[in-house]
């Protein structure tokens, strides 16, 4: 089987993009593992740290073995938006295959220093996790919202800059990189969420030398999602689109059973809400 750094690399050769789906329980696993499945294509577990407290580290980490062995099928499993050394550390020692590292919201120097340990951490453990940086802020809630987010980057001039891109990658040694180039966490309730900054990703793509990573992309334009795609984005991020999609399954698979208290048979609507948004997402970042 691939390693994941095989599978990145082939995705930014294709002009294609891997997607990493977050999850939070045991449904949310299988509806983004039978995804995969059907369509025969690798994909990233997400765990935040709000996630993987719940779900359990090392217990999404045999939940992935265990499907991997079964099914033969590259399942990958990443820490997503790790804010500490010490949250990293965790999450190496337990195995995960990328740690995305976000300390966004700290000044660039700062910034930069902090992810630059992250990466000598993870390398003095195994030369073969990922890590990725992170350099803009774009929000932190996967949830449905009434107004953009305040501090996010949404213009020309707030954007991640193309040099600002290059001195991190540089500097820090990270194996992929995540700007802030018009994606926001979350999904916005009564609008359209903003349109990405197309010609910057081109533009960081080319100074960096490495695979972008798009986060927030929940709510965004399949037009958006491919030309990201063709600008230089290997990996795509979605949560918030996967959290809906299992809250309204469930509600109405309650209300259509109201009767029902076997958890296995009233859960079995959210698994299939999830798997097919799961399947629309990977069958448009294949580019099938």
């Amino acid at each position: 089987m691939k390693t994941l750094r095989q599978i990145i690399s082939k995705a930014n050769e294709t002009k294609t993009a891997l997607g990493h789906f977050n999850i939070s329980n045991l449904e949310g696993f299988w509806g983004v593992v039978r995804a995969a499945q059907n369509l025969d294509l690798p994909v990233i577990i997400g765990l935040s740290e709000g996630e993987r407290d719940f779900i359990g580290l090392r217990q999404a980490r045999a939940l992935v073995d265990s499907a991997r062995a079964e099914f033969n099928q590259p399942i990958f499993l990443s820490a997503d938006h790790t804010s500490s050394l010490k949250r990293a550390q965790e999450a190496i020692d337990a195995g995960l295959d990328l740690i995305v590292f976000d300390r966004s919201e700290l000044s660039s120097e700062d910034n930069i220093a902090e992810t630059k340990k992250c990466v000598e951490l993870a390398r003095s453990v195994n030369p073969e996790i990922i890590v990725e940086g992170e350099l803009g802020y774009i929000g932190k809630s996967s949830k449905m919202l009434d107004e953009l987010p305040v501090g996010v980057a949404l213009d020309e001039s707030s954007i991640t800059k193309a040099e600002e891109a290059g001195r991190f990658v540089k500097e820090t040694g990270v194996d992929l990189f995540s700007p802030a180039v018009g994606n926001i966490h979350g999904m916005l309730k009564h609008t359209a969420n903003p349109r990405l900054f197309i010609q910057r990703i081109k533009e960081i793509r080319d100074v960096t030398g490495v695979p972008l990573v798009l986060h927030g992309g929940s709510g965004l334009t399949d037009e958006d999602f491919v030309a990201a795609i063709e600008a230089g984005v290997a990996i795509i991020h979605i949560n918030t689109e996967l959290r809906v999609a299992y809250k309204q399954a469930l509600i109405e698979s309650l209300q259509e059973n109201p009767e029902e208290i076997a958890p296995y048979k009233y859960l079995k609507g959210p698994i299939i809400a999830v798997k097919q948004v799961v399947e629309k997402r990977l069958n448009l970042f294949s580019r099938r």
